[in-house]
């Protein structure tokens, strides 16, 4: 998308919200992360550019109505959807924009953050941002099965643009055995980490599949047998290594017993965000929905709509 392209977006929502939503000037520069004056500025651009008619002219609108729907649905604490002729590059730049709204606060918090492709592409379209104030620590295990870095874990590419301190997980994502697992999560660095885990303001993690595809077998974390034994047993998804059902109930034993990941964090505590598109995707991400998993949503508006046909 080019950079008018974001701008027009930008003011197609802040008019949606003033107009469709009826909220204040200081409550849109609230929701979008921006000045007062940025959000005055964007509602007269709105207008100046002809978005604004007896309706908002821009396809961001009817994605506006998608995530408000959602949110009802599903009880969301927040959810945005982009646009759905550029899915992939669309999710990505959104959630970019959202975690640095997020790096950008200036009172410190703690940021946790898992791992997957979508939050890599995202990290990619990220800044240098200046932001000491803040901590940012790995959900899952940095270590590939064969004993490199996990090319998919985001920790460290995120490092290299914010100046926020950082706290890897020195872990694989799913441990050889129950053994190891327990052995290394009881360590007292590990512990320290899993608890500063669960106390983040905000997390960020990818929505995986379990089937053909599944990114955790892609990756070497499970057999075929591994992937064969959570299917028989209903799983429908993962969030960093964590297999759950199609009701976001976390399935019982099998890998899960091995998953070396700091819990995902409670919704009540934390706002979880979760970020997947595709048809694919919509089994894992509704059964997040239905369980509570995650409190927040990312995805295009083919996706969001999926999830509100069942």
């Amino acid at each position: 998308m080019s950079n008018q392209g974001r701008k027009l977006e930008q003011a197609a929502k802040a008019a949606w919200l003033s107009y469709v939503a009826g909220k204040t000037q200081d409550e849109i520069a609230g929701i979008m992360g921006i000045s007062r004056q940025t959000a005055q500025r964007l509602v007269a651009q709105a207008m100046a550019e002809g978005i604004v008619k007896i309706r908002i002219d821009h396809p961001f609108a009817h994605c506006m109505d998608l995530a408000a729907e959602l949110q009802r649905k599903y009880r969301l604490d927040f959810c945005q959807i982009a646009p759905s002729d550029a899915p992939e590059a669309g999710v990505a730049l959104m959630l970019a924009d959202v975690i640095e709204q997020w790096l950008r606060r200036a009172e410190p918090m703690t940021m946790a953050i898992g791992t997957g492709r979508t939050l890599r592409s995202a990290i990619a379209q990220l800044p240098h941002i200046d932001c000491p104030q803040h901590r940012i620590v790995s959900l899952t295990g940095n270590i590939a099965p064969d004993g490199s870095t996990a090319y998919y874990n985001v920790l460290f590419t995120l490092s290299d643009l914010v100046s926020a301190r950082s706290f890897p997980l020195p872990l694989p994502v799913i441990a050889p055995s129950v053994r190891e697992r327990q052995a290394v999560n009881s360590q007292p660095s590990i512990e320290r980490l899993i608890r500063m885990s669960a106390g983040a303001a905000v997390a960020f993690v990818g929505i995986g599949t379990v089937g053909a595809q599944a990114p955790l077998m892609l990756d070497g974390f499970l057999s075929q047998p591994d992937l064969d034994a959570l299917v028989a047993a209903g799983a429908v998804g993962e969030i960093t290594g964590w297999a759950y059902d199609a009701r976001g109930a976390l399935v019982a034993g099998l890998s899960n017993d091995r998953v070396a990941s700091a819990p995902i964090p409670p919704r009540e505590t934390t706002l979880v965000i979760g970020a997947a598109h595709g048809a694919e995707k919509v089994p894992a991400i509704r059964g997040a929905l239905r369980g509570g998993l995650i409190s927040g949503l990312i995805t295009d508006a083919a996706t969001g709509a999926a999830l509100l046909a069942d």
